[in-house]
């Protein structure tokens, strides 16, 4: 008798794992147990050998754990593509990042800045890095503990600002997204599946990979603030 699946991921990925999953149980799929965690949590999880079957997470997570054995060689499949976003409490004003010198004067002006612990926080320390703003901003940064969505600190005002994974901030409470990002700061981050090299259900894992890049998971990415890969 074929048992569940256990799968892996990111927060960033949550809510439209959550959504597909339900849809393929619905259709007669294997049911799907998800967990969502920080990404560094989950990548070290995997790597320790955790019985995981499918691990979702930025792409380059994914290369190290396939590089390192944790990963099915060959088995990578790229699933969708989500863009950082810029938060504000709600109620609050909207400041200007209309442009990239709008943005970049917007974040100098911030109390205080949220990020994350995951690839979008690691890009935009490197913005921050070739706009050679980092040592004035770094005593205003504050990053979000693994697997705890920066909205939630811009939300209680313990940020006055949070940039973060459009899919994380977009179903919070309490805050407000700005416009995208404008040309020449955006971060997209690719997030892709992986085999784990613990599963004993290889062809179950894979007819789920698949089912993850079909039509029905292009709509729901989109409706999760994300676009296929």
């Amino acid at each position: 008798m074929q048992r569940s699946l256990k799968v892996i991921s990111s927060m960033a990925t949550r809510q439209l794992l959550a959504e597909l999953a339900s849809a393929w149980q619905r259709q007669g799929g294997v049911t799907l147990e998800l967990e969502a965690v920080g990404g560094v949590d989950a990548s070290r999880r995997v790597a320790a050998g955790e019985a995981f079957d499918l691990v979702v997470l930025a792409d380059d997570a994914i290369d190290k754990l396939e590089a390192a054995g944790h990963v099915v060689a060959g088995s990578k499949l790229d699933l969708v593509r989500s863009e950082v976003a810029v938060a504000v409490r709600s109620g609050a004003p909207r400041p200007d990042i209309g442009t990239a010198a709008a943005l970049r004067e917007t974040l100098q002006r911030a109390r205080s800045i949220g990020y994350s612990t995951g690839p979008s926080g690691n890009a935009l320390l490197q913005l921050f890095e070739r706009w050679g703003v980092a040592d004035d901003l770094r005593g205003r940064m504050r990053q979000a503990p693994p697997g705890v969505a920066v909205g939630t600190l811009v939300a209680s005002g313990e940020v006055e600002i949070g940039l973060q994974q459009r899919s994380e901030l977009m179903h919070l409470p309490g805050i407000e997204l700005l416009d995208p990002m404008p040309e020449g700061t955006q971060i997209v981050t690719t997030f892709s599946a992986g085999l784990c090299t613990a599963s004993r259900q290889g062809a179950a894992v894979r007819e789920l990979m698949q089912y993850l890049r079909g039509t029905a998971a292009a709509e729901a990415a989109r409706r999760q603030g994300m676009e296929p890969a």
